[in-house]
């Protein structure tokens, strides 16, 4: 509350010394105090356990959408309340529709159903509580935050030719003839033999484009085993290990937990240790691979791994605000009903989806892309884009390049 509001914040539930308190006040009861701003609770920050409540939401002037009504003129909805059920991710524990790799839907969600998901709508509730609270109270002063871009990459297949060892380039020369591909063959054959640049070795151009930009950047990657989900090099490859020390020299490094990964505590320990010892640093951010972010188990795992930030929060399949806000915030844990050290960032764009949008409503990448970065910046909060290496064709190079200048 602190950081969203912008001023130190004193909690009582004592009647009496909230009434003698000679300073401005923010009620949050039943009561209904004249010298305070007044906001009337819904139930579900007292209630123990997950409930299906009814969620009616309603259209409002200033506060766009709202649901948990009440009956204050001001304040007509238990903001605090509605609040922390999209920022715990409430739905997400309730039944819902699934995609084919088990992961909520967009879909599912109540920000798609009632045409919010690209507004992060807490922070405009937010604005307006401040609004409110600095026209009650205008001696009160309120820092503002600042605004902050993250470019976040993910390194899900380092190489799409180079390095990938005997038995695997051979599989791909014997697929290549069995499909008659000729081309495929001298185009492989030139690649491994350093004739011709990897069509997915795109880092000197990240670190020249996000240094000369001055743009902070994270690089996610991919440490698991070798499955269908998960085929990157094998961590143990000493040119992907120089390659990773390249990165982290101008870069912050983060593990891309694998697909594998999922359910399985040991093998994402065994993972962030293996990034940890090549890197020589500890591990302490992370985002899933194909964002597999299920509700508590994924956080819960994390947590355990010793992981203190985490980039999964967002839907690979559509662009928007997942929990509906774009601030950093620590992860509640619903099933112990409590507050975890496990600091979340929400992701609001993937140039996957960008470009599927695109193409879909023959629009321009920027000007699907640009909407999202500004409702950041209005917002003052944090806009973090995902890009990944095996996308960078020399389109996508310019792309990224127009995304980092608007962004910043």
């Amino acid at each position: 509350m602190t950081e969203a509001l912008g001023f130190h914040v004193i909690i009582t539930n004592k009647i009496d010394e909230f009434r003698e308190a000679n300073m401005p006040k923010l009620n949050y009861s039943g009561n209904d105090f004249k010298d305070a701003v007044n906001i009337e609770p819904h139930s579900i920050l007292f209630d123990y356990g997950i409930k299906d409540y009814a969620i009616e939401v309603s259209n409002n002037q200033k506060f766009l959408k709202l649901f948990f009504r009440n009956s204050n003129a001001h304040i007509p909805f238990d903001l605090f309340g509605a609040a922390f059920w999209l920022l715990s991710r409430y739905e997400e524990y309730l039944p819902h529709k699934t995609d084919k790799f088990n992961r909520f839907h967009y879909k599912s969600c109540l920000a798609y159903q009632y045409n919010f998901l690209e507004i992060p709508l807490v922070n405009v509730w937010i604005n307006e509580l401040k609004k409110i609270i600095s026209e009650k109270f205008p001696e009160l002063s309120m820092k503002q935050r600042k605004y902050n871009f993250v470019s976040t990459i993910d390194i899900d297949n380092v190489f799409k030719y180079k390095n990938k060892g005997l038995v695997r380039t051979l599989a791909g020369y014997v697929s290549d003839m069995m499909k008659n591909n000729a081309e495929g063959v001298r185009k492989r054959t030139s690649i491994i033999f350093n004739r011709t640049k990897d069509p997915f070795d795109c880092y000197d151009f990240l670190i020249k484009e996000n240094y000369e930009k001055n743009i902070s950047t994270i690089y996610f990657l991919l440490l698991g085993d070798y499955g269908i989900n998960d085929k990157n090099h094998s961590a143990s490859d000493l040119r992907f290990q120089a390659l990773i020390k390249h990165l982290g020299d101008y870069s912050s490094i983060g593990i891309h937990p694998s697909f594998g990964s999922n359910n399985n505590l040991q093998q994402l320990k065994v993972e962030i240790s293996r990034l940890a010892n090549i890197t020589h640093r500890q591990i302490v951010k992370s985002r899933q691979h194909f964002s597999m972010l299920k509700f508590p188990q994924t956080y819960q795992s994390l947590l355990q791994a010793g992981i203190g930030e985490d980039y999964s929060m967002g839907y690979t399949n559509m662009n928007g605000f997942r929990a509906s806000y774009c601030f950093p915030f620590k992860w509640y844990s619903l099933d112990d009903e409590q507050e975890t050290t496990l600091v979340i960032h929400s992701f609001a764009v993937t140039e996957n989806t960008l470009k599927f949008f695109s193409e879909k409503d023959k629009k321009d990448f920027m000007e699907l892309a640009l909407p999202l970065i500004n409702e950041v910046k209005k917002a003052g909060g944090e806009m973090i884009s995902i890009f990944h290496n095996d996308t960078f064709d020399d389109l996508m190079k310019e792309k990224y390049s127009g995304f980092l200048s608007a962004a910043k």
